[in-house]
């Protein structure tokens, strides 16, 4: 027994019967009964949880779709699945220590949010022209390194969502080399807090500019790789070309920011808008389209890689001609020691250690001061902004004139971009609706933080 759905021609339509409605054809068996069945299914709205733990939901996201079939009538987004305190948890640290909660919002692109909120602790201290200008060329190496790890990844767990695990495998193996780089400079490869309010935790060790020389060709062909698999895959462009579309118009107004935005064809770029960092002085362009939609946002992703790999170069070259201490000179802020990791990669190096301990009594009670009560914030409040991987990033701190943040919040460019989800979800496919997902690239533990 089978049944099958065809739409008569208008002309061949009795009187009355509206245009477009199904015709139900039954073979071998009861007809009318198939088709009032088939009716009645055609006419039911199901209710579908996907998540909150759903592999393919980049994290633990909730959404609650009404599907009519295989068509999204209506999607509603659930977060808060994943949430940690992190904000109120400022509140209750040093200045300093803030920086080891805020690097685990986004654990995919953490140096944005270390960088972000560096900039508006010193902002409140007044010090932004003393922060030395190697520390600023050392954040803006991590910063680019990151941005392109971060890509990578949302271009290869998008692909994996689909089924392309070698997507997933060539866009982790580049990540790697970035995170050999993380390793060498930080000791960790996330989670780092080496950014720190004044400049940075430690200098590059010797020989890192050209380890990251080494290194850049094999990220550049990681990235060229993925291109090659995915830009004229006709699979890929099935799957990708006009899902999740979303106007510049519904973009600007639902707050949607990164490479979603630049994808709709505004160049929206804080680095060239807004310069901190000095990016004003580095030679990029701002990758646009013209068409947001799932493979535009992943081809401007791609471009962006290659802008950043042309920053990194300009940094190294700076970095080499730039020799320098990497912390304020203000021994309010700065340690009265440079903490560096023993050789054995475990602790304190022995230097520093010999200074603190054996060379000055005073230098040892002020490092204890600084580590456990931390140094004081003028009051005030301040809101500073960073273009991170997924879009325009704020940070607003209120300082109290203490030693801790009267209040820390952040601005998450995936919270901001997850508002964007129905519009361009409804009316499209289920199948569709991970790909619109992982095109948006959110990461929850910057949305919940």
């Amino acid at each position: 027994m089978s049944a099958s759905t065809n739409t008569r021609p208008t002309a061949a339509r009795p009187a009355g019967e509206a245009p477009g409605a199904p015709e139900f054809v039954a073979e071998g068996g009861d007809w009318a009964e198939i088709a009032a069945e088939a009716e009645r299914l055609g006419e039911e709205r199901i209710v579908v949880n996907m998540g909150p733990v759903h592999p393919s939901t980049h994290g633990v996201l909730r959404l609650i779709l009404e599907i009519d079939g295989e068509t999204v009538r209506e999607l509603r987004v659930g977060t808060g699945y994943l949430h940690t305190g992190i904000e109120k948890n400022m509140e209750y640290r040093t200045w300093t220590q803030g920086v080891t909660f805020c690097t685990r919002m986004d654990y995919v692109a953490p140096f944005f949010q270390e960088v972000g909120y560096c900039l508006a602790v010193e902002k409140l201290l007044g010090i932004t022209e003393q922060v030395p200008e190697r520390a600023t060329l050392i954040r803006v190496l991590m910063m680019e390194l990151n941005r392109i790890a971060s890509h990578l990844i949302a271009i290869g767990t998008g692909g994996n969502e689909l089924g392309a695990t070698t997507m997933m495998t060539v866009a982790f193996r580049g990540r790697e080399d970035i995170l050999r780089i993380f390793e060498r400079i930080t000791g960790l490869r996330m989670n780092h807090a080496y950014i720190r309010p004044g400049g940075v935790a430690q200098d590059l060790p010797p020989g890192t500019t050209d380890y990251v020389r080494e290194l850049l060709p094999n990220i550049r062909l990681s990235v060229k790789e993925l291109q090659d698999l995915t830009v004229e895959n006709p699979i890929f462009k099935l799957r990708q070309q006009n899902v999740g579309y979303i106007s510049l118009a519904g973009a600007m107004a639902l707050g949607l920011t990164g490479p979603s935005v630049r994808a709709a064809g505004l160049p929206l770029d804080l680095r060239k808008s807004q310069p901190y960092c000095g990016y004003e002085t580095y030679d990029f362009d701002v990758p646009v389209r013209d068409h947001s939609d799932s493979y535009n946002r992943t081809m401007v992703r791609y471009d962006e890689c290659y802008e950043s790999i042309k920053i990194v170069l300009q940094a190294l070259d700076r970095l080499d001609a730039t020799p320098g201490p990497v912390m304020v000179a203000d021994k309010k802020v700065a340690w009265p020691a440079q903490l560096s990791i023993g050789s054995d990669g475990q602790g304190n190096s022995l230097e520093h250690i010999k200074e603190i301990m054996s060379t000055s009594m005073e230098s040892l009670i002020h490092h204890f001061k600084l580590v456990t009560e931390g140094f004081r914030v003028p009051a005030g409040q301040v809101f500073t902004t960073v273009e991170h991987a997924k879009g325009v990033m704020g940070v607003h701190l209120v300082s109290d004139g203490g030693t801790r943040p009267y209040r820390a919040h952040f601005r998450d460019p995936s919270y901001s971009n997850l508002q964007s989800t129905a519009m361009i979800c409804e009316g499209g496919q289920l199948a569709d609706v991970v790909v619109s997902l992982a095109s948006l690239d959110p990461v929850l533990g910057g949305v919940d933080r």
